[in-house]
């Protein structure tokens, strides 16, 4: 008898203990999705050390030097989808397929809920690749200049430490592998296809050439701008150069409009608005002594918010015809919102933020884990984020020891391989700690109770 009831008075103080613990958690910045049953940072550890593995590394390494050799643009990622769903099937990972065209959603742990998403885009971009490697683009005129086959082999590899830990899944991981984000707005199809069914919250990344290895960056709210893009063609009336006066010159029309769009930003934009014109594109006239008929203009603008965006379209137009027809020309104007949609603003949510924190935290360091500017560069994983709570971050691949990293979109743009295993468990982490801190709790005196209670009598 005195035996028992001093077991019982140790389970009641266990009771006691893990309550006021529980209660204590919000200020203590303890959760189940970081701590292991010793009280110490366990996935992201464990998942840490499976990425390094040798083997596992040069699997990830192989299977982006093989993306890389063949590069896809949007839409056209067949086989980028192929290579995808071999190793899924080797891994026996289940999968839809396809989605948007060549998009393929991927399934691991339980089937049931909680569901979180874990996504990486598959497109090249249309340049010609000027690294000379054993591992050169074979697709001319295209190149993964910035870092999708770097996004697709981490996302596999997290595929395959979840795989390995698919007892630990407290729920489901949805893998996307999305085509088109260069501008194909690639996520709005996979949404309209229902690859977000059920999904509570999604995470993405992108490779950071700036920033050190080993260190990831991001911020709560605003991160990346929204953006558009415009094309117009402004006509007048073509003739010899040494007689303009017999002409309407689109080209001095053209240059009125470039100079005036300018003054969007510099003179109607709040300063405290950051806002981007840019006019990329001009051409017009084939010869030194004749004035064209026509000339055609492009260029792209970027706001960290809906309503800027509307704002700037508006005005674009407006500038556009009405500087041309100063210059005694008329415009036509489109923003090729079929072939290039509109991308909303990356939006981070502030609850994500604090689970990228603590999670990154335990793998990497808190030091390395630090907040960043927002960029006025654009994502089209922002359309996940208008559906559902999503997070995205940068990946650092920076070696001081090595020549510096030339940035995105450059036919010299380069991988350090040494960043994907961080890439993999990072993605393996954030999505299992999610389901494990999103998992229904079963009442903890009902779950002592039935589990230690028993075996304690």
């Amino acid at each position: 008898m005195v035996n028992f009831m001093e077991k019982a008075t140790t389970f009641s103080h266990l009771v006691s203990l893990v309550l006021i613990l529980q209660l204590l958690n919000p200020f203590l910045g303890l959760s189940s999705s970081s701590l292991g049953s010793n009280g110490q940072p366990e996935i992201p550890t464990k998942f840490l050390d499976f990425a390094q593995r040798q083997e596992l590394v040069d699997w990830i390494v192989g299977i982006r030097r093989k993306i890389h050799e063949k590069p896809e643009l949007g839409y056209e990622e067949f086989e980028t989808s192929k290579l995808i769903r071999e190793e899924l099937d080797k891994m026996g990972i289940p999968y839809k397929y396809p989605v948007a065209v060549t998009g393929v959603v991927g399934f691991v742990g339980t089937g049931k809920p909680p569901f979180v998403a874990i996504r990486a885009d598959m497109d090249a971009l249309a340049m010609q690749e000027m690294v000379e490697w054993e591992h050169k683009s074979k697709n001319p005129g295209k190149m993964h200049a910035c870092g999708h086959d770097a996004h697709v082999s981490m996302l596999l590899g997290a595929a395959k430490i979840l795989k390995e830990h698919i007892n630990e899944l407290k729920g489901t991981v949805v893998l996307v592998f999305q085509p088109a984000e260069e501008g194909g707005g690639g996520a709005k199809v996979m949404i309209d296809e229902g690859a977000l069914e059920k999904v509570d919250a999604i995470f993405g990344l992108h490779v950071a050439p700036s920033i050190p290895i080993g260190v990831v960056a991001s911020r709560p709210g605003p991160f990346l701008a929204g953006s558009g893009m415009f094309e117009a063609v402004i006509s007048g009336k073509g003739g010899h150069a040494a007689l303009p006066q017999h002409s309407i010159d689109p080209i001095l029309a053209a240059s009125s409009v470039i100079v005036s769009l300018q003054h969007l930003v510099s003179r109607e934009a709040d300063p405290l608005d950051s806002q981007v014109v840019t006019v990329a594109k001009f051409q017009g006239g084939g010869a030194f002594n004749v004035i064209p008929d026509s000339v055609t203009i492009g260029g792209t603008f970027r706001a960290f918010s809906k309503e800027s965006l509307i704002q700037i379209k508006q005005r674009i137009e407006e500038v556009i015809k009405g500087q041309a027809a100063v210059q005694r020309c008329s415009a036509t104007v489109e923003f090729l919102e079929k072939e290039k949609p509109f991308f909303p603003p990356t939006i981070n949510n502030k609850d994500l933020h604090e689970h990228f924190k603590s999670v990154a935290g335990d793998m990497l360091g808190n030091h390395k884990v630090i907040d960043m500017q927002p960029l006025m560069g654009a994502e089209d994983f922002s359309f996940y984020q208008e559906v559902i709570p999503g997070y995205f971050f940068m990946l650092g691949m920076q070696n001081k020891t090595r020549p510096e990293l030339k940035f995105v979109h450059s036919p010299y743009f380069e991988i350090n391989e040494d960043a994907l295993p961080y890439g993999a468990a990072l993605h393996a982490s954030l999505a299992a700690s999610y389901l494990l801190k999103a998992e229904p709790k079963v009442p903890l005196q009902g779950k002592l109770h039935e589990e230690n209670l028993h075996d304690e009598l």
